[in-house]
C-alpha cells in the first residue's frame, strides 16, 4: 500500500516538473503563454509575453507643457491594466496637472508593485517627479479581496516593462498625502478614483472639511441599473456588486455619505464602451508617443479577452468623462452602498436617504475612442 502511495506522489511530482519544463520550453521558443484574468463577467485565459527582451525598451515621453489653468488631479488607483491606460491618458493632457498618484492597496495591485508600476508610468510619461504612495492593504470593512491570479498578473505588469524612476515614493501614506494636498491647494482638486475607495474614505472620514477643497470626485465603480460583475466571477449569489465597490463596501458607504460632489461612472455607462478589435487595429497603426505605445502593448496582452468581447474601457472612460463631460449622459440619483455581508453586499442602490450623486448612464463610444487616441498621440492642444 505504501509503495502505491509513493508511486502516486512521485507521479504527481513528475507531472508538475514536466509542466514547468514545458512552459519554459514554450517561452524559449516564443510560443505565447497564458495566465488567468477576468473580463468582468468571468474568468478566462489572457495571453502574456514572458520574453520582455522581445520588445524594444520604451524611452520616456517628452511631456507636453501644462496650461496655466490646468486642473489639479489626484489619481487614486488600484493599478490594474485599465488603470494604466487611464493614467497615461491624463498624463498626456495639457489641461490636467496630476499632482499625485495614490495606490489603494485593497484593489488589484499590492502596494509595493503598485507603487513601482505607477512610478514607471509617470517616468514613461515624462513626469517622474509626481509623488506616488500607497494606503492600507486592509479594507475598512468586509474582506472581499480580488482573486490572487488577477493580482499577480497586474503586479507583474502583464509581463511588460517600464523605465525605472529615480525618485523615491512619498513618505506619506495615501490618506495623508490626499489630505495635505487638498488643504494646501490654491485651486480646487479633482480626484479620480479608479479602484476601491479605502484611501478616500480614510482621508474624508477623519476630516469632512476637505470637501471645501474638492472640485469633484469622479468614481469608476458600481452598477446601478445594470447587473454587477462580481457574482459570476466568484460564483456567489450577488447580482448587483461591481468589483471596485465590492472590494471594500464599507469604504464606499463612507464615501457616498461624506464626500461631495460625486460623479459616478458605473457599469451602466462603461458597458457602452467595449474595447473592440477595430480599436485595437487602429491603435496598432496609430501609436506615435510612448504613452500610446504602452497602451497598445497592454491591449496586446489582453487580445484574447478583446476578441471575446469581454474587455471594456472601464477606467479610461471615467478619466475621459472627468475631462469632457459631454461624452456621457447623466442622471442625478440618491444612492447608498450596502456594506453588510450577504447577496446585496457592495450594491450601489437608490434610496431616498442617500446623497444626491450624478450618475453616468450612457457614453458615446465613437467620440471616446477619438478623444482617447488623439490625446494619447499628443494631437490635442
Amino acid at each position: 500500500m505504501k509503495r502505491k502511495i509513493w508511486i502516486v506522489i512521485l507521479s504527481i511530482l513528475g507531472l508538475i516538473i514536466l509542466i514547468q519544463l514545458a512552459g519554459m520550453l514554450l517561452a524559449w521558443l516564443g510560443v505565447p503563454v497564458y495566465y488567468i484574468q477576468s473580463d468582468g463577467n468571468g474568468i478566462q485565459l489572457i495571453r502574456s509575453t514572458p520574453q520582455k527582451q522581445s520588445l524594444p525598451a520604451l524611452q520616456p515621453n517628452n511631456a507636453p507643457p501644462l496650461r496655466e489653468d490646468a486642473t489639479p488631479f489626484i489619481i487614486d488607483t488600484d493599478m490594474a491594466g485599465d488603470d494604466w491606460m487611464a493614467i497615461l491618458y491624463l498624463l498626456q493632457r495639457t489641461d490636467v496637472n496630476v499632482v499625485a498618484i495614490t495606490v489603494t492597496g485593497t484593489g488589484e495591485a499590492h502596494c509595493a508593485s503598485g507603487i513601482r508600476n505607477a512610478q514607471g508610468l509617470v517616468m514613461l510619461a515624462g513626469r517622474p517627479q509626481i509623488p506616488v504612495t500607497c494606503g492600507s492593504e486592509s479594507p475598512l470593512g468586509a474582506d472581499h479581496a480580488f482573486p490572487m491570479e488577477w493580482r499577480d498578473a497586474v503586479d507583474n505588469l502583464f509581463g511588460l516593462s517600464l523605465p525605472a524612476n529615480p525618485h523615491l515614493p512619498s513618505a506619506e501614506s495615501a490618506p495623508e498625502l490626499i489630505s495635505r494636498l487638498l488643504q494646501e491647494t490654491d485651486q480646487k482638486i479633482h480626484i479620480l478614483a479608479l479602484g476601491p475607495l479605502t484611501n478616500i474614505a480614510e482621508a474624508f472620514e477623519g476630516d469632512a472639511s476637505l470637501n471645501n477643497y474638492l472640485e469633484m470626485l469622479t468614481i469608476m465603480g458600481g452598477a446601478v441599473n445594470t447587473p454587477g460583475n462580481v457574482g459570476p466571477v466568484l460564483n456567489i449569489e450577488n447580482q448587483y456588486a461591481e468589483w471596485n465597490i465590492y472590494a471594500d463596501p464599507y469604504a464606499a458607504k463612507v464615501v457616498f455619505e461624506t464626500v461631495t460632489p460625486i460623479t459616478l461612472v458605473p457599469l451602466d455607462a462603461t458597458r457602452h464602451v467595449p474595447v473592440t478589435m477595430d480599436f485595437y487595429k487602429r491603435i496598432k497603426s496609430d501609436r506615435a508617443t510612448p504613452n500610446a505605445e504602452f497602451v497598445y502593448r497592454t491591449l496586446t496582452q489582453l487580445e484574447n479577452s478583446i476578441r471575446r468581447g469581454g474587455y471594456y474601457f472601464w477606467d479610461p472612460l471615467a478619466a475621459a468623462i472627468a475631462t469632457d463631460e459631454s461624452l456621457a449622459s447623466f442622471q442625478e440619483l440618491q444612492l447608498v452602498v450596502i456594506a453588510e455581508e450577504g447577496p446585496d453586499s457592495g450594491r450601489a442602490q437608490e434610496n431616498k436617504d442617500g446623497q444626491l450623486i450624478r450618475v453616468a448612464i450612457w457614453a458615446d463610444a465613437s467620440r471616446f475612442e477619438e478623444l482617447f487616441l488623439d490625446t494619447l498621440n499628443g494631437r490635442l492642444p
